[in-house]
């Protein structure tokens, strides 16, 4: 499944924050590319 449009979507309405979106790219879910995408920052693993 391609989760991207459905992630965005909820993030963009305000239900998840990066932090969230961060567990879906360590879910394999999303790549490191999309969050950036999605949250307009650099994916970072440490955070």
């Amino acid at each position: 499944m391609d989760w991207f449009k459905p992630i965005k979507g909820y993030y963009d309405e305000g239900f998840y924050t990066k932090d969230d979106v961060r567990i879906f790219v360590i879910a394999s879910w999303i790549t490191k590319e999309q969050y950036k995408q999605i949250t307009a920052v650099d994916y970072d693993p440490a955070a």
